[in-house]
């Protein structure tokens, strides 16, 4: 991924317009933007791009942590956006959720995987069976042998994933999304951009869509 390129391209006048999703699956309010963002697609007329980085990455670079932790001393925070999570399920009708017991889970494997499977061409069914096997059918997806298990029932080739994400362009590419990311403005996921623009977490999706529109 070109950080320049991609930071300096000028936004089409014409055609359809594209969002850029740099999402983890590790995160939950990535699948259920993962859920949302489509039917945003569609009524706009605009494409979706998949872009996979590292989560742990980002939090890194920018010294940022999870909700959980920098939250856990404020009283009465957490439990809100346990309820402003609730209010989005009941919104967009996401019943599918379960929160995943094993959760945080380590998604570097995953993340490469997603690497590998864009490279081929093949991101989307990878992507879906990744947040199902997440945040559905939630499972220690940090362990090859639930990893090879569970793509394998998805009708993926596990074994030749788990291969995949070893290879050092799949490495050197999760590596250079991520760098991207945070070059462009990124401290988290899900994260979108738009031409130039950023926007940040689940409850910017009606801007997107706004801005989509517009």
């Amino acid at each position: 991924m070109d950080a320049d390129a991609d930071d300096e391209a000028p936004m089409p006048l014409n055609g359809p317009r594209l969002v850029e999703f740099h999402f983890d699956v590790g995160s939950p309010n990535a699948y259920f933007v993962h859920k949302v963002l489509p039917g945003i697609a569609e009524r706009t007329g605009a494409t979706l791009r998949y872009v996979p980085v590292l989560l742990g990455g980002i939090f890194k670079a920018t010294h940022n942590r999870s909700p959980f932790e920098a939250f856990a001393g404020i009283r009465n925070k957490l439990a809100y956006e346990r309820l402003e999570t609730a209010r989005f399920i009941a919104r967009h009708g996401l019943t599918d959720f379960q929160m995943n017991p094993f959760f945080p889970v380590n998604t570097l494997m995953l993340m490469r995987g997603a690497v590998a499977m864009d490279k081929e061409g093949r991101l989307g069914p990878y992507v879906e069976a990744a947040f199902h096997h997440m945040w559905v059918e939630p499972k220690k997806m940090d362990d090859p042998a639930v990893f090879r298990t569970a793509m394998d029932a998805s009708g993926l080739d596990g074994a030749a994933l788990l291969e995949a994400a070893q290879a050092p362009d799949v490495k050197a590419g999760l590596i250079a999304n991520t760098e991207a990311s945070v070059g462009r403005g990124a401290f988290g996921v899900p994260t979108f951009f738009i031409g130039r623009e950023m926007y940040f977490g689940k409850d910017r999706l009606r801007d997107v869509e706004e801005a989509l529109a517009a």
